[in-house]
């Protein structure tokens, strides 16, 4: 590695030690840089002068470690092509099911020990359902099995279950561990995403048993594949699984750089079990891993638009069903047949446009007549009183909101506005115009209702309401314009105070009407309701109106617009013209409707992508972005240039392709030339099957990781994954027909001494199930669990109060029917508040990559079993199928329970104690009848009461809490 060098250059110049930087270094005199090491007294002349001879001499290493040129070897084991050996000659090979077991009993054969035997039929049905399915078997498909007399009948049984849905579901889960997918974009803020057809995805090509090459590229590269398919774009959705920093403040482009990092780190640990991300500040301590290499690697995953990306490419692709799809098709040329009218219309208009200007100059200022009212009602009872000159001044008792009514005859045809004048007044406070304290008022809504004099007087008032649509006003306060009084929401409203000078004077707001309203002997009525929550008394004091047959145009001319009315065409500026083009657009019908027309269009449009499932892709930039080496891994520091590639002690990407894509590294992944994908495959998948990979250290193959326990048989199986074509049914098959894994998992006093931890495998393994298999094999012991596949995440009951520790209260709208039940990979998963039953059976958080659960034992894992809300549920939904689906006689419901939840049958003293706990439970619940309809399902069956429900749900909830239940034996 000090060979290949750094951002600096290289620490060590075989041959030429007063080039090396390493011996400048020892002595301190780099700049800038303090003398090494760091933390520790000095090197002597005499160990530095042993360095600078050590270079001289060619800087050989003991192991041949590193090669002294450009590309660098290791004589790691991982690093080393596939040995692949014959299967070992062992001395019993009757006991052999295939390949695999020879390798194992040879292995054991050295060591003196035997192989368990087989175990029951009942545990290898139940261990291959809960492996390659993640749920328990019916107890009539147990029976069955158990029954078979066929030699044939354990391959037959591996076959169906492979052929089972439920097998992608099982497997998909264990991807979705290493793509970090949740349903939320992670930090404190922690919105939601739509990832879920990623999920989906996932769940078909692992059910399709898409090849493990083809599912690879799918997910690096497969926006880069000629004509991708939809399938193929969503599945790039992998990287996009990343965190995204909404808070406000951030820099995108430090999180776009930190989305590439991880996309580096994780490509390296999943395909490769190596931990490159540890060469992002520096060169690997361990491996043969340089700096340079990281961020030649991140050159590859550095040129797709992101999350906190300012290239304009949206990363997003929908997903429309098949009707949405054709309603967009449809529109399609509706929206293009209404665009087209709208610029026929648009341009004919602004033919015509300086004669309209002639004719509106010609026309003068609008002229107003004063309204002289019949009649004015406060709702509110306060008095209204009507003066000669039209003013009314509103006394009396004064409500704290209020609705004013006021009825006139119109003293003009063609009415085109109506004008609200607010006068001030000795009477009221501080003069008005307004009644509030300080002589302010809230208009909420200000509505016109013509009623014609042929009309019946018993109709609604509001059948006769007019539109109003527009207004403006002299003055506004700020934060509550003229707008708020016609926008049909009577919490909002219009109102008059002033930042400075005085709010105690005539103020003017006028409403107008999209067509001309003909006065005659119609029965008009102003409506201003003034009832804004939170404001006392805050209604006008003291008002006229006035109404105009104006033309519209003069109405709506303000004085800006008016100014550039007035000069002269070519003398106008361009934002005179424009505004002017504007507004008298804006003044014609024909061009309104077809605006309209256009805008409806747009927002069925908008309202129907809004329907549609989206989720993140990836997308190549057309122009690829520097890479740079980042000093001591700040995106701020940018050092050497790089081009794209990959580490160099691994074979070289193929030449000739130009720069390398992502579409080359996902190919060259799965190269027969490279050492490590299919190794840690197969390690990975061995994992499942027996709790432990043959490296333990499953996502380090580097030299600090462990050593392979049968190195032979995981290169064996290595090149057999790819001579099955990557095919993960064909390899999966191969292992679970294997006689290693049938073996029995009970322990041995010769292995407890010799192999405790069961590496040489003379056993089967028992391991603790995960998180959402524990709840898969409740609910399937309970007969509850939904077939229903795919689809958005579900709620399903859990504890409240999450939400108090996060930023943002997200809610939790609890699922009904099926989506209730259905499978745990299912559940809605908030990265900064998982549903609680998740991490407390040591679920990964979603952060980062996870190739391996941890499994812990805590009290909280009982106490979830035994007295979590969804469990209760498991439990009674189990009472309920035993009361449903067995005989009538106790013991036969107990047995049937027992083997709901464990696939056996009792044993005649845990019968006993079962028939004791019945009694118990009967007794309890017999005496507290509130607890018995507290615990008891909802929903009983005919000839079922409360009490014995309650009793049989406290048994299931006892039989769901067995560690029996939630360990594969």
């Amino acid at each position: 590695l000090g060979i290949q060098g750094g951002n600096s250059g290289p620490a060590i110049v075989p041959g030429k030690a007063g080039e090396s930087l390493l011996i400048a270094a020892l002595r301190g005199t780099m700049k800038d840089v303090p003398r090494m090491p760091l933390d520790a007294d000095p090197l002597t002349d005499a160990e530095i002068e042993l360095f600078q001879k050590w270079i001289d001499a060619g800087a050989p290493h003991p192991a041949d470690e590193f090669a002294t040129e450009s590309v660098v070897t290791s004589s790691h084991w991982s690093f080393q092509p596939l040995n692949v050996v014959s299967p070992p000659v062992v001395q019993d090979p009757a006991r052999l099911q295939n390949a695999i077991d020879a390798f194992i009993a040879s292995a054991l054969e050295q060591e003196g020990l035997e192989p368990s035997p087989e175990a029951d039929r009942v545990t290898l049905i139940r261990r291959l359902h809960l492996d390659l399915l993640g749920v328990l078997p019916e107890p009539a498909d147990v029976e069955a099995f158990v029954a078979d007399p066929s030699p044939a009948a354990y391959e037959n049984l591996v076959d169906a279950v492979l052929a089972s849905p439920r097998y992608g579901e099982r497997w998909g889960r264990h991807w979705l561990d290493a793509a970090r997918y949740a349903d939320s974009n992670g930090f404190t803020i922690d919105g939601a995403r739509s990832m879920w057809p990623y999920r989906d995805w996932v769940v078909s090509a692992i059910n399709s048993d898409e090849p493990f090459d083809q599912f690879t590229i799918n997910q690096l590269a497969g926006d880069l594949l000629p004509n991708p398919t939809t399938e193929q774009l969503v599945a790039t959705g992998f990287h996009r699984n990343t965190l995204a920093n909404e808070e406000g403040g951030t820099d995108d482009e430090q999180f776009r750089t930190e989305n590439v990092v991880d996309r580096v780190g994780t490509t390296a640990t999943v395909w490769l079990g190596l931990t490159l991300a540890c060469a992002q500040c520096h060169d690997h301590k361990f491996d043969p891993l340089s700096q340079r290499d990281f961020y030649r690697f991140f050159a590859i995953l550095n040129n797709t638009a992101d999350n906190n990306d300012a290239d304009g490419l949206e990363p997003k692709l929908m997903l429309p069903t098949p009707e949405q799809a054709a309603a967009l098709q449809r529109l399609a040329p509706e929206i293009a047949a209404a665009e087209a009218q709208l610029k026929s219309v648009q341009e004919q208009r602004l033919a015509q446009q300086a004669q309209w200007e002639a004719t509106l100059m010609s026309a003068g200022d609008p002229q107003w007549e004063v309204v002289h009212p019949e009649q004015a009602v406060s709702i509110g009872g306060a008095t209204i009183n009507i003066g000669g000159d039209g003013v009314m001044l509103v006394e009396g008792k004064i409500p704290d909101g209020d609705v004013y009514d006021v009825t006139f005859r119109s003293p003009l045809d063609g009415v085109t506005a109506v004008r609200l004048e607010v006068l001030p007044h000795a009477s009221l406070p501080l003069t008005g115009p307004g009644l509030g304290a300080n002589g302010n008022f809230v208009l909420g809504e200000a509505q016109l209702f013509v009623r014609p004099a042929e009309a019946d007087t018993a109709q609604p008032l509001d059948q006769f309401r007019r539109t109003i649509d527009a207004a403006f006003a002299d003055h506004s306060q700020e934060n509550n314009p003229i707008a708020y009084a016609i926008d049909g929401d009577a919490k909002t409203g219009w109102s008059i105070n002033v930042a400075s000078g005085s709010m105690h004077v005539r103020r003017i707001a006028t409403f107008v009407t999209p067509l001309p309203i003909d006065g005659g002997e119609a029965e008009w009525t102003l409506r201003l309701e003034q009832k804004v929550p939170q404001q006392t008394q805050y209604q006008i004091g003291c008002f006229r109106l006035w109404v105009t047959r104006a033309s519209r145009d003069a109405l709506l001319l303000t004085p800006e617009l008016k100014s550039a009315l007035m000069t002269a065409t070519d003398a106008r500026t361009a934002e005179q013209a424009q505004k002017l083009r504007d507004f008298y657009l804006n003044c014609d019908a024909d061009w309104l409707a077809a605006k309209d027309r256009v805008h409806v269009l747009r927002q069925q449009e908008t309202s129907l992508k809004s329907s549609i499932t989206t989720t993140l892709v990836m997308r190549e930039l057309p122009q690829p972005r520097e890479s740079h080496v980042m000093i001591r891994g700040d995106f701020l520091r940018k050092g050497a240039l790089v081009t794209p590639g990959v580490p160099a002690v691994l074979p070289h990407l193929p030449e000739g392709a130009g720069r390398a894509t992502r579409l080359d590294l996902a190919k060259w992944l799965t190269s027969p030339e490279n050492p490590l994908t299919a190794r840690v495959l197969v390690n990975r998948t061995w994992q499942r099957f027996f709790g432990v990979g043959f490296v333990e250290t499953e996502n380090d193959f580097g030299t600090q990781g462990s050593l392979p326990s049968h190195p032979e048989l995981l290169d064996w199986l290595a090149a057999e994954a790819i001579r099955l074509q990557w095919s993960n049914k064909q390899l999966h098959r191969l292992i679970v027909t294997s006689a290693t894994y049938r073996q029995s998992s009970a322990t041995r006093e010769d292995l407890l001494a010799r192999d405790p931890r069961n590496r040489l495998l003379a056993r089967q393994s028992r391991v603790r199930l995960e998180a959402e298999t524990i709840r898969d094999a409740c609910l399937s012991a309970a007969g509850l669990l939904s077939d229903k596949m795919a689809g958005k995440p579900v709620s399903p009951p859990q504890p409240e109060g999450i939400y108090l520790f996060t930023q943002n209260n997200k809610g939790w709208t609890e699922s009904t029917g099926e989506d209730r039940y259905r499978r745990g990979m299912y559940t809605l998963f908030w990265r900064s508040s998982p549903h609680p039953m998740m991490p407390t059976f040591d679920a990964p958080d979603a952060n980062s990559t996870c190739t391996r659960r941890v499994r812990s034992n805590t009290p909280l894992q009982a106490l979830t079993l035994a007295n979590d809300r969804a469990f209760i549920e498991f439990a009674q939904g189990m009472a309920l199928k035993a009361l449903t689906e067995a005989s009538e006689s106790d013991d036969e419901r107990l047995a049937f329970a027992f083997r709901c939840a464990v696939s056996r049958s009792p044993e005649p003293l845990e019968l006993e104690r079962l028939r004791e706990l019945l009694a118990a439970e009967r007794s309890a619940f017999a005496r507290d009848a509130d607890a018995a309809a507290a615990i008891s399902p909802k929903s009983l069956p005919a000839g079922v009461d409360a009490t014995e429900a309650a009793a049989w749900t406290g048994v299931a909830r006892v039989l769901l809490n067995l560690d029996e239940v939630i360990t594969r034996e």
